[in-house]
């Protein structure tokens, strides 16, 4: 299959809404089907010995959910909260399980619905790059969104946590 023919037919399974925020100075997306609620900032419970983007747990409802710090996971300083920071609950696949992850952002932007020919591959940034989790990249009313495989970032992260945290480890997914 030609690969213009191949890059068409990846773009059109990734069509669809997102729900956008923006982290820093830049736009992001994710699938809006990932986005389970979004919540004022909560206080966290920091966990031990986690990598400092990982900020440590929520108790949301009764349920204990990881919560990530965007801005730290793309190598940005930490910012000061203002009443636009939030939490993104998101549902992820963790070696075939699915649980909650929280998304600390620096504010939301929108739902868009992005047509196919809005989405392009992103671009090689080279081996070694901290932005591996970015899969494509899509023109939205002029401005460019960098859409988020989240399933993937989470992996990544959780492929280097010590074994002995219990809120992130994998149970079957559930039905």
């Amino acid at each position: 299959m030609p690969a213009s023919t191949l890059e068409k037919s990846v773009a059109g399974k990734v069509a669809g809404k997102y729900l956008t925020f923006i982290v820093g100075s830049v736009a992001y997306g994710i699938p809006i089907l990932k986005a389970r609620e979004i919540i004022r900032l909560l206080d966290i419970t920091p966990i031990p010995r986690l990598p400092a983007h990982i900020k440590g747990v929520i108790n949301l409802r009764g349920k204990i959910v990881p919560v990530i710090d965007l801005r730290m996971r793309f190598g940005l300083p930490e910012a000061t909260t203002t009443n636009r920071t939030c939490i993104i609950v998101t549902q992820v696949e963790i070696a075939s399980a699915t649980k909650l992850m929280g998304l600390i952002v620096d504010a939301l932007e929108e739902v868009y619905s992005i047509n196919a020919e809005d989405i392009e591959p992103a671009p090689h940034f080279g081996n070694g790059n901290t932005v591996s989790c970015i899969e494509h990249m899509a023109k939205v009313r002029g401005q460019v969104k960098a859409l988020l495989n989240i399933d993937q970032m989470v992996q990544e992260d959780h492929e280097g946590l010590p074994l002995s945290f219990p809120a992130l480890e994998t149970t079957p997914a559930q039905s």
